[in-house]
C-alpha cells in the first residue's frame, strides 16, 4: 500500500488555540510538511484545488512547484484538479512544466470540484459542470499524449494542429477520476481504464464502496482486465498515538469545531460525537493496532492500494503532529505495506 499526505490548504483559526497564521506562512507550512512527508517516507504528497473560503488552495501547480524543488523522490499530487473550471489547453501547460521540474514525479486526480463560489468565478453551472469535466479532461488527454492536437468542443475555441509546450516527462501520466458520489466520473474513469480515487471523507463506508463496486463492473463492461482496476481512498481524519484513549482526546476538539462549522454554514453532521466518528467514518484515530485493523477492513470492501492521509497539523502542537507522522511510519506502514501490495505509482517506471 502506499501513503500520501494531503492537504486543502484551510486557512483557519487553530480549533484549540484560536490562532490564525498569515497567508504566507500558512502556505510555507505546506512546503514544510512536504519535506517532512519525504524525510519520513511517505510516498506523496497531495494539494487539493480550491477557488472559496477558507481555503487558499487556488493554485496547486504553483504550491506543488515550491514542493518540488525542496525533494526528490516525493511524488506530487492533485486532490483534486477541477478541469471543469479550466481551460485544459493552460493546465496542460501548468502540470507539464510541473512533470519536467519535479522530474516526472506528477500525479492528477482530477474532478469536477464542488462548492458555488467557485462555479461563480468561472461561469461554470451545476448543469454544465460535468460535461465540462469530461470534455477538459478528454483535451487535456489528447494534448499530454500528441504534440498534434486537432480537436472540438463545446466550452473553448477549437485547436487546429495545435503545439502544446513543453512537452511532458512523462510519455504516459496516471490520471486518476476523484468521486465522492458521482457515477458519471466512476464511468469515464472506468471507459478510459483510468485508476478511481474515493473521496472516502464524509459518510460511512458502505456508499463508498456501493460506488467502487460499480467502478469495477464498468470497467469489465468496457473490456479492461479485472486485474488491472486501481483505486485509491481518502481517510477523514489521522492521528495515531500509542494509546488509542490519547488519540481521541486530542480529536476531540477538532471534530467538535468541524461539527460546529458544519452547522453554521448549512452543511449535513453525519457523525455527532467523536466515538461515532472514530467508529464509523473513515478516519484513522487511535493505536498503530486499531489504524491497521480499520485499513484492512476498509480494503476488504475497496481493494484500494492507495490511501491519503491528513497532512495539516490542525488542533495539534507541533511535537504531536511530528510524533503521529513518525509512529505511522514506524508501526503502521510497514504492516499494511507487506500485507496489502501495490503497484508502482510513477509511470516512469513502466514505460
Amino acid at each position: 500500500m502506499k501513503f500520501l499526505l494531503m492537504t486543502l490548504i484551510a486557512h483557519q483559526p487553530d480549533p484549540v488555540t484560536g490562532e490564525k497564521v498569515d497567508t504566507a506562512t500558512r502556505l510555507q507550512e505546506v512546503v514544510d510538511s512536504a519535506v517532512v512527508a519525504e524525510q519520513l517516507g511517505y510516498d506523496g504528497f497531495a494539494v487539493g484545488e480550491r477557488h472559496e473560503h477558507p481555503f487558499l488552495s487556488s493554485a496547486p501547480p504553483v504550491v506543488l512547484s515550491a514542493i518540488a524543488a525542496r525533494t526528490t523522490a516525493l511524488q506530487l499530487w492533485t486532490a483534486v484538479t477541477t478541469l471543469s473550471l479550466l481551460d485544459p489547453v493552460r493546465a496542460f501547460e501548468d502540470y507539464s512544466t510541473l512533470d519536467n521540474l519535479s522530474g516526472g514525479r506528477l500525479q492528477l486526480i482530477i474532478g469536477k470540484g464542488n462548492g458555488t463560489a467557485q462555479a461563480e468565478l468561472f461561469s461554470v453551472t451545476p448543469s454544465d459542470q460535468w460535461d465540462r469535466n469530461r470534455e477538459g479532461y478528454e483535451l487535456f488527454r489528447k494534448l499530454w499524449e500528441s504534440d498534434d492536437v486537432t480537436w472540438e468542443g463545446r466550452f473553448r475555441p477549437r485547436l487546429d494542429h495545435a503545439v502544446a509546450l513543453p512537452r511532458p516527462l512523462q510519455p504516459r501520466i496516471r490520471i486518476w477520476h476523484g468521486s465522492a458520489t458521482s457515477r458519471d466520473s466512476v464511468d469515464l474513469a472506468a471507459r478510459y481504464g483510468d485508476p478511481l480515487f474515493s473521496a472516502n471523507v464524509t459518510g460511512p463506508v458502505e456508499p463508498y464502496a456501493e460506488l467502487i463496486r460499480h467502478y469495477r463492473e464498468r470497467w469489465i463492461d468496457y473490456g479492461h482486465d479485472p486485474a488491472d482496476a486501481l483505486v485509491g481512498a481518502g481517510t477523514a481524519g489521522f492521528y495515531v498515538t500509542p494509546n488509542s484513549q490519547d488519540a481521541v482526546d486530542t480529536w476531540r476538539p477538532i471534530h467538535a469545531a468541524r461539527v460546529d462549522f458544519a452547522r453554521r454554514t448549512g452543511l449535513p453532521v453525519v457523525f455527532d460525537t467523536v466515538e461515532d466518528f472514530v467508529e464509523r467514518s473513515s478516519a484513522l484515530v487511535g493505536s498503530p493496532e486499531q489504524v491497521i485493523d480499520k485499513v484492512a477492513r476498509y480494503h476488504e470492501k475497496f481493494g484500494h492500494q492507495v490511501i491519503h492521509l491528513g497532512a495539516d497539523r490542525v488542533g495539534m502542537s507541533d511535537k504531536q503532529h511530528r510524533e503521529s507522522l513518525e509512529l505511522f511510519q514506524a508501526e503502521v506502514a510497514p504492516e499494511l505495506r507487506a500485507t496489502i501490495p501495490s503497484r508502482p505509482l510513477t509511470t516512469l517506471q513502466y514505460t
